[in-house]
């Protein structure tokens, strides 16, 4: 079975868990929503995000969750560029920060100005660092202090999360 095109989304049966998402290294759970309602400039009703993004993407930016490692083409994509939010279209990431940090998922050193927040996230039995959109606050991945010079970060985020649009970094 090839693991690079696939993305495997299961609804959990307990409300209180939204969804359980298979990310390549075990279950997590995904949260109700990414975002609170009233804290960011685009807020839609859950209805309109569902009806705007694709289930891959609406289990990603809107309940935490994680895509399979290797599943994105982004990975794989390395023209001159920026990476956005598929939830709002705001600029994230550059191309010229992106590098290959070997995770299966695209990882940037450094995000746009004013492009993302951060949040505690315990979700999957540990402490990690989430990054979100600052515009709609989409969930789009995790930061981690094992990355490359200059910033030493690895903004390890998810491709359903992101789209590319060609041309200036």
């Amino acid at each position: 079975m090839n693991h690079h095109g696939r993305r495997f989304v299961f609804k959990a049966g307990s409300s209180t868990l939204g969804l359980a998402l298979f990310n390549g290294l075990g279950w997590s759970a995904g949260l109700a929503h990414a975002a609170e309602p009233g804290k960011f400039a685009i807020t839609r009703t859950d209805a309109e995000w569902r009806k705007l993004l694709t289930p891959n993407q609406y289990a990603v930016l809107r309940q935490e969750g994680t895509e399979r490692p290797y599943s994105s083409p982004l990975n794989d994509e390395h023209r001159e560029g920026r990476f956005s939010c598929a939830g709002c279209s705001l600029e994230a990431f550059s191309s010229k920060t992106k590098f290959d940090s070997r995770t299966g998922w695209p990882s940037f050193w450094q995000p746009l100005p004013d492009a993302v927040g951060q949040k505690v996230d315990t979700s999957a039995g540990m402490t990690r660092t989430e990054v979100h959109c600052s515009r709609c606050g989409g969930h789009l991945g995790h930061v981690f202090d094992d990355g490359p010079k200059p910033t030493g970060l690895r903004y390890c985020m998810n491709g359903v999360a992101m789209k590319f649009n060609p041309g200036a970094a």
